[in-house]
């Protein structure tokens, strides 16, 4: 049983969805996931295990930022053996090649954190996405109709960064939009050698200034879940 998580042996599933927030998890077991129970609420970070279409899926929170799903990437995949997380997200759209509502497939993750040089000292990893899981994300988009984007994020440790102008230089070198979470996430599944994926929706665009309603979150969030339990039924448990 780990520090933060608390689940039983055998509760949390190999593979894992995981949004920001808990009762986004919640949503996803409710909506897409079949007899699924609550297998951890410590600290108020639900997560759920279920089936979808015969295979066993985890969907959990992990709060914001990178320091905390630092925390529970860390414990899911030394601790309860998890082979494969995609997060499931917003993001601020920061290129005009992606437009609010469109899916920014994430496959590489720059980011202003400190934690990677506590790792690497002064040589600058470059964490990217499992390319099979993107790769199949990306199929399901295209069988599906969906609008995504296969793309840079930028994984920033200030949701409020004062740094205006970085914005127009990020987007410069082929980054498509901001969010907290992919970098650490990325990061950790290199050092453990499982999968990782993050599928975010652009819910608003930091040039053009547009935002998504709640509603329109909503929707486009379902399709994101869509393409992420597709990517995930592409993998065999337990083979990586």
């Amino acid at each position: 049983m780990s520090t933060h998580i608390g689940a039983e042996p055998g509760q949390i599933a190999p593979h894992v969805l995981m949004p920001g927030d808990p009762y986004r998890a919640r949503w996803i077991a409710e909506d897409f996931l079949e007899d699924a129970e609550l297998v951890t609420e410590v600290r108020g970070m639900l997560g759920y295990t279920g089936t979808h279409n015969g295979r066993r899926v985890t969907a959990m929170g992990s709060g914001m930022g990178q320091p905390s799903i630092g925390i529970y990437a860390q414990e899911l995949f030394a601790e309860y053996g998890v082979e494969a997380i995609i997060r499931v997200g917003s993001c601020g759209g920061l290129s005009e090649k992606v437009a609010v509502r469109d899916v920014v497939i994430g496959s590489a993750a720059s980011t202003d954190s400190a934690m990677n040089r506590a790792r690497f000292g002064d040589v600058t990893f470059a964490p990217t996405a499992d390319f099979d899981l993107m790769r199949a994300a990306v199929d399901s988009a295209n069988e599906r109709g969906l609008p995504a984007v296969v793309g840079g994020l930028f994984s920033s440790d200030q949701f409020y960064n004062p740094r205006t102008d970085i914005t127009a230089t990020l987007a410069g070198y082929g980054v498509l939009g901001v969010e907290m979470e992919a970098s650490a996430l990325y990061t950790l599944a290199a050092q453990f050698d499982r999968r990782a994926l993050s599928i975010c929706t652009v819910s608003d665009h930091l040039i053009t200034g547009e935002e998504t309603s709640a509603q329109e979150r909503q929707e486009t969030f379902s399709d994101m879940v869509v393409m992420a339990l597709d990517a995930l039924h592409t993998l065999d448990v337990s083979t990586h």
